[in-house]
């Protein structure tokens, strides 16, 4: 079958058929998580700033601290909150809405490209794969923006290959493209760096085709073009709607890409050669082996020494180009970008990777399934089995872990000691402080610190009178045997991507002369109260 004869099957299947069916599948494999509280950056972040549209009507966040991600998450939240009603599983809900959404765009660019069966096949290892699936019932930012630049990206990419099938070009594209990637950019900054991208690759390719066009017409023949100024400003048209939102944020608070803080955390601490070499290292690391990606990879690379299969469908030489362009690009810009290293803000580039693996083994292989069929088990191990190296528990169900020791220690400090004042970190102080996270009913008073390494438990043992209970717990996974990799154990690391090692709760607990009361520990995660016999001075007052 050839491209064009794809595109026209393409264009036949309603796919809003088929998104009922894409929804069904992501939420019925995270039933089980819908009603979990929320977890780090949703508490500490995300929820907040819904919760303060929600219930004041203040696109700038009041509760929490305001920075410069634009509001169109929580916009979206406060609506379908008012729909369904405040409630964890009815935002966790919401959020396997837009990851269907997303899966439903990853199936419509593979099917356009190298047919249904591989369209299935990247879809169902994109919803498998650990980072993605965890991300599917997380209030994060990035979810939000994956699933409309997806949606551009699919778009974009059935432009080009119509322009090689030579058909005409339909304005309505390129709008639509538009829309989407500015939604993208309206649900999270660094969304547009994938339609500038695309915007530096499109005028290469017009650059490219006036020398072809030239020897053309030379030689008497009068090529059919692209419109090209058309796309470049469909896809820079993005950055209108995020500057109308900085310029708003300047008005209302005087900065327009948040507090000094969190700009030097995300971009201007980021620029020493060090540190984006580093930065390079992990996030290659990232895009082709973290959370078993390395078995779909070996198996492409390995599918690539076979003689390929007459007939089969290849990727188009400008959509493999775009692809190498569009990773190459997001691989050195969260690179320098984020002060994190966290595998989500890669989130739309995960289902790329996969659709290179797919198209490489269906050109080389008749069978090709059984290599999809073991990446999705290698997949499904990820999603319980924690990787011999430092890494964030969002990135696989390890956040469930998390969040029910969480939820254990909360309800015990709540309910026999609810007048306690707790040492925690953060987010930890959020749970307690904020019902509406979903942690307990009445707030609790806290006393904060960083985390639980030994420079910061010294501080708090400078001041004992704060506090008469402490939570603490594992603020970075790490696993008691590492694979020798420097995830975590250099200097360079400690310093740039805050990796540390905690204390543990024994320790912690002689350092300020308490008590372990109680304490678990599951799949790496462990979580203590403790608590500590303080003696107070007490005086008698004769009226």
């Amino acid at each position: 079958m050839n491209l064009k004869a794809r595109h026209r099957e393409t264009k036949a299947l309603p796919f809003w058929q088929l998104y009922p069916v894409f929804f069904a599948a992501v939420f019925l494999s995270h039933l089980t998580l819908l009603r979990l509280p929320y977890f780090w950056d949703e508490a500490g972040y995300y929820i907040p700033a819904a919760w303060d549209f929600y219930h004041l009507g203040t696109l700038i966040p009041v509760t929490t601290a305001a920075n410069a991600h634009p509001p169109l998450p929580s916009v979206l939240l406060a609506a379908w909150w008012h729909i369904c009603g405040f409630a964890p599983s009815c935002t966790r809900t919401l959020v396997c809405m837009i990851s269907a959404a997303a899966l439903l765009a990853v199936y419509r660019m593979v099917r356009g490209l190298v047919g249904a069966r591989a369209a299935a096949a990247v879809s169902i290892l994109t919803g498998l794969y650990p980072v993605w699936f965890a991300q599917s019932t997380l209030a994060h930012a990035d979810i939000f923006s994956t699933a409309f630049a997806l949606w551009g990206l699919a778009l974009y990419i059935e432009s080009l290959a119509r322009t090689q099938d030579q058909e005409l070009e339909q304005p309505s594209i390129a709008i639509g493209t538009a829309i989407f990637f500015s939604l993208g950019a309206l649900s999270k900054e660094t969304a547009l760096i994938i339609p500038f991208i695309l915007a530096a690759w499109e005028t290469v390719l017009w650059m490219r085709e006036r020398r072809a066009r030239n020897k053309q017409l030379a030689a008497g023949i009068v090529p059919e073009g692209r419109a090209h100024l058309r796309w470049i400003g469909a896809l820079l048209f993005p950055a209108l709607p995020l500057a109308a939102w900085y310029a708003y944020s300047h008005h209302r608070t005087g900065y327009a890409f948040g507090d000094p803080g969190f700009l030097r955390y995300n971009a201007t601490n980021n620029l020493s050669a060090l540190r984006i070499g580093l930065a390079l290292y992990h996030r290659l690391l990232h895009l082709t082996l973290h959370m078993n990606m390395f078995v779909p990879v070996a198996c492409a690379a390995a599918a690539w020494f076979a003689p390929a299969i007459a007939g089969r469908a290849r990727l188009p030489r400008i959509v493999l180009e775009t692809f190498a362009v569009m990773l190459l690009a997001n691989w050195i810009a969260y690179s320098v970008l984020g002060g994190a290293l966290l595998t989500r803000y890669l989130l739309p580039m995960y289902p790329l990777v996969l659709l290179l693996c797919v198209a490489e083994w269906q050109l080389h292989f008749r069978a090709w399934g059984w290599f999809a069929g073991f990446s999705a088990l290698a997949f499904l191990a990820g999603l319980w089995i924690n990787p011999p190296y430092t890494f964030a528990p969002e990135d696989n169900l390890a956040y469930r872990d998390y969040v029910v020791l969480h939820q254990r220690a909360v309800d015990l400090i709540a309910r026999r000691w609810p007048q306690a004042t707790v040492l925690t970190a953060w987010p930890a102080s959020g749970e307690l402080s904020r019902p509406e996270l979903g942690y307990t009913r009445q707030p609790l008073k806290v006393y904060t610190v960083s985390n639980f390494t030994l420079d910061e438990v010294a501080k708090a043992a400078a001041n004992p009178g704060e506090y008469d209970t402490a939570l603490v717990f594992s603020t970075k996974l790490a696993p008691a045997a590492r694979l020798p990799l420097p995830n975590g154990s250099s200097a360079a690391d400690r310093r740039y991507f805050e990796f540390h090692d905690d204390l543990r709760p024994h320790e912690i607990a002689a350092m300020l002369h308490g008590d372990v009361a109680w304490e678990q520990e599951q799949h790496g995660e462990w979580v203590a109260v403790l608590r500590f016999p303080r003696v107070r001075d007490a005086s008698l007052r004769i009226r």
